[in-house]
């Protein structure tokens, strides 16, 4: 079993910038893409951004396209989310999660280990 932990959700104006960290333990973290995903209220998760295990190569929503960065440290078993230029809709909650697969996906049910989530809310 992996487990991972989200952090540095929180309240944030419109065009402000937060950074999540999603800490993994348990699994070796080099052997596994990330990915992050987003779950406003009443509403299906859906895919953010993902990343490969060297860090080589990245794929993003287009709605965060050019506004968010995933990026990775292996020695530091941690993957982030930098968001800039916030907007209301980004609202949700932000769940990291770990895949073994060979090439990158979008599709929640292809992921193998999830985090619990962390809130992100962003005021217009």
């Amino acid at each position: 079993q992996m487990q991972l932990v989200e952090s540095g959700g929180g309240l944030v104006q419109a065009g402000g910038s937060l950074r999540l960290s999603c800490s993994a333990s348990g699994r070796p973290f080099s052997l596994y893409n990330m990915g992050w995903f987003r779950q406003p209220p009443g509403k299906e998760r859906d895919f953010v951004a993902a990343i490969n295990v060297n860090g080589g190569n990245t794929d993003y929503a287009d709605s965060v396209k050019g506004r968010f960065t995933i990026s990775r440290d292996n020695a530091k078993n941690t993957v982030y989310l930098q968001m800039n230029s916030l907007k209301p809709e980004d609202t949700a909650v932000y769940y990291c999660a770990a895949d073994g697969l060979l090439n990158l996906v979008r599709r929640p049910s292809e992921y193998d280990y999830w985090g619990q989530g962390t809130q992100v809310t962003v005021s217009s």
